[in-house]
């Protein structure tokens, strides 16, 4: 039998148990409607990444994309705590449509969204002021060399259950650490308030953040001038991460879409990106750090 006659077979056996058993024929897949919007999940209150106001770089990165595609941008914010994505991304009354369509920045290969290709990759880092015994410190190897004396006075920031409270018990540098809550469920708290706010005013000695945090808030602090030292994974330790973009899974064409778009303007998300001071390794993936 040729391959067209198994097909029309195939057809016809389809269409008799139709008939025997009343199912409708299946019709073929409908294209979407066309998008009116790039319609983004965001958290109104999380500099540098999103703000009320669009000031974050995601909020840049957003309207780039639009722009690309001829669409205007509109926001849906909610509070990034927990159930973030199920509140947004997932948010769908019966009868109505969701509520937005992407998410700007999630760890790539995060389960809860289907995530896009890399479009960036960031460290934890260092961020000190001058004169607390930290000054000339330009690596982590520095900071490691430093007399342990001057090491154990110091108070060094950090939020709870990050990567940083474990370097910190690596390094025997446990008692120096001033742990800051990561959940909090005040939605006016932001994460850079701890160079912006506690660092700068001299409450701490130091923080380890998240790369991005660190280097947008210690451009923003204009005195005491902040040192911004990105840290390397290490054994156990790991402080580099990829970041991606998420959409709703079953939606195939969509994150084509912005995968494309990820390639193209890739020039431009990189300038958006050093332009508020984010710390960028190279986008090869990074080594795992062993336990």
């Amino acid at each position: 039998m040729t391959r067209a006659a198994r097909r029309e077979a195939v057809a016809a056996g389809v269409l008799a148990l139709a008939a025997l058993t009343g199912a409708a024929v299946p019709a073929a897949a409908q294209e979407p409607p066309p998008r009116k919007a790039f319609r983004v999940c965001q958290d109104p209150n999380n500099l540098p990444f999103s703000s009320l106001d669009g000031q974050g770089y995601e909020n840049k990165i957003a309207e780039l994309f639009a722009k690309e595609l001829g669409l205007p941008v509109e926001y849906y914010s909610f509070p990034q705590r927990l159930a973030f994505v199920r509140n947004t991304l997932r948010y769908k009354l019966p009868g109505e449509d969701f509520r937005c369509d992407i998410i700007m920045g999630v760890p790539a290969g995060y389960d809860q969204v289907s995530a896009t290709k890399p479009y960036y990759r960031s460290t934890y880092a260092l961020v000190y002021a001058p004169g607390k015994g930290l000054d000339g410190v330009k690596s982590i190897d520095d900071f490691l060399q430093l007399d342990r004396a001057k090491l154990e006075k110091l108070r060094i920031g950090i939020y709870d259950r990050s990567p940083a409270s474990e370097w910190l018990n690596k390094h025997q540098l446990v008692e120096q650490g001033v742990p800051y809550q990561i959940m909090n469920a005040d939605p006016k708290q932001y994460p850079g308030e701890i160079i912006e706010k506690d660092l700068s005013a001299g409450k701490i000695d130091a923080a380890i953040v998240w790369g991005p945090i660190g280097g947008y808030f210690a451009k923003q602090v204009q005195q005491p001038q902040l040192v911004v030292v990105p840290m390397r994974s290490e054994p156990g330790v790991k402080f580099d991460f990829q970041m991606a973009m998420g959409v709703r899974y079953g939606e195939r064409e969509w994150k084509q879409q912005i995968e494309t778009l990820i390639e193209k303007l890739r020039p431009e998300i990189t300038a958006i990106l050093r332009d508020f001071n984010v710390p960028l390794l190279d986008n090869e993936p990074a080594a795992t750090a062993r336990q």
